[in-house]
């Protein structure tokens, strides 16, 4: 597995497990919110990469607009109940 989508797994896992924590009431909320994270994260680097953004990359990680996509994406699932 190259390095870049190592990271963002572990990154967008991370946001989706602090989440959790400040926010999370049960293991399905867990699961919900680790997944979402992930995902979120994976948006937001598609949309740097599409953009053409270069602003704070790591390697070829836009990490400014991954973590974006991903909390946005954790607060929007949470609104929403699901």
């Amino acid at each position: 597995m190259p390095p870049d989508v190592l990271l963002s797994i572990v990154l967008g896992a991370t946001y989706g497990t602090l989440f959790h924590l400040w926010r999370g009431k049960s293991l399905r909320d867990l699961a919900i919110y680790f997944l979402t994270g992930i995902i979120g994260f994976g948006v937001g680097q598609g949309f740097g990469n599409l953009m053409g953004f270069s602003f704070l990359l790591l390697g070829t990680l836009h990490i400014v607009e991954a973590t974006l996509a991903s909390w946005l994406a954790l607060f929007v699932i949470q609104w929403l109940k699901i």
